[in-house]
């Protein structure tokens, strides 16, 4: 069967929230030469939080209990104040990971966080299991295949792990928890209002670590601006509500496989604006990560479009219910 145009739809804005998120890489690079990773985060995420003011504020209301899929028969309706908690929740995973990927890009490269970043697509089916979802044969496959080329891509010599990397790698866990969360909220909440509170959460857990562990002046946030209103304007306030705009219609496992082309676009944009170069082993990591990713998305590439295009029985719960 061939894909419906919301889903075309919604496929092309996870893929340019994944080119805007690649270039983030280089302007969070670029931004932590002024400020601290906490300072960054903080305010970078104020800002995206400030972009969706004039939208919420020029938009009707609406309610959150918009399912756009069949539900089973006896699933409730997710009320104002639960997915206000929910919102909440997601803001503090979004910190979390926010936080280990900042600081993990003082000691790699952008191509490097891009990539290993990019594992979260392994994560998600592999976390599902927690909820119930089950996880194809071609999951562990993958999973095995990216993790060979994560070797190759971060440890040099014997066993030296950048320690990096395996900070972006424990992000990389998070976004995938991320993924799970947006993909229950985001079909039965107002994706924009949605987007704004885990936005301000990000925001002022940042700041308010900003404030404790790190020197905090007007002068290096100006020093900053450049890098910060990419990352908070485009980043944050354009590409993140994108993601939760597309996750409507596209299962977690389906919106994880394009986000995760980040991966690739943060290589093109380290190689491109700081000349940052990778060894024949680096290029033999990433391109056996990309294998991975790919592999262990086969099966659910062909299974979500399906229920994206054709009414689920009623006795029968949705793709997302089983999440």
């Amino acid at each position: 069967m061939r894909p419906t145009c919301s889903t075309l739809l919604a496929d092309s804005l996870l893929l340019l929230a994944a080119v805007i998120w690649g270039a983030a890489f280089v302007a969070q690079r670029w931004g932590m030469q002024h400020v601290g990773p906490m300072t960054f985060t903080g305010v970078r995420f104020a800002l995206g939080a400030v972009v969706l003011l004039p939208v919420i504020w020029l938009s009707p209301p609406r309610g959150s209990t918009i399912p756009p899929r069949p539900r089973p028969i006896n699933a409730p309706r997710t009320a104002a104040g639960t997915y206000v908690l929910g919102a909440m929740l997601a803001g503090l995973v979004l910190f979390l990971g926010a936080t280990l990927q900042q600081i993990g890009l003082i000691y790699t490269t952008a191509g490097n966080a891009g990539f290993i970043t990019g594992l979260y697509v392994i994560f998600v089916p592999i976390l599902g299991i927690f909820i119930r979802h089950r996880a194809p044969a071609t999951t562990w496959i993958g999973a095995v295949i990216a993790t060979a080329g994560l070797h190759f891509l971060s440890v040099a010599g014997r066993l030296h792990v950048n320690p990096g990397d395996l900070l972006v790698l424990a992000g990389a866990v998070v976004w995938a928890a991320h993924v799970l969360i947006i993909g229950l909220l985001s079909p039965r909440t107002d994706p924009i209002r949605l987007a704004a509170i885990q936005f301000s959460v990000v925001a002022v857990l940042g700041l308010i670590a900003a404030f404790i562990f790190e020197d905090v002046t007007i002068r290096t946030i100006i020093a900053a601006r450049w890098a910060i209103l990419y990352a908070g304007g485009m980043s944050v306030g354009i590409a993140f509500t994108l993601q939760v705009i597309a996750q409507r219609k596209t299962p977690p496992a389906h919106a994880a496989i394009l986000l995760s082309l980040e991966s690739v676009f943060a290589a093109l944009a380290g190689w491109i604006i700081l000349r940052e170069t990778l060894a024949d082993r680096q290029l033999l990591g990433c391109a056996l990560i990309l294998a991975g990713i790919l592999i262990a998305q086969i099966r659910q590439s062909k299974e979500t479009w399906k229920p994206l295009q054709a009414q689920t029985p009623p006795d029968s719960p949705s793709p997302q219910s089983r999440l």
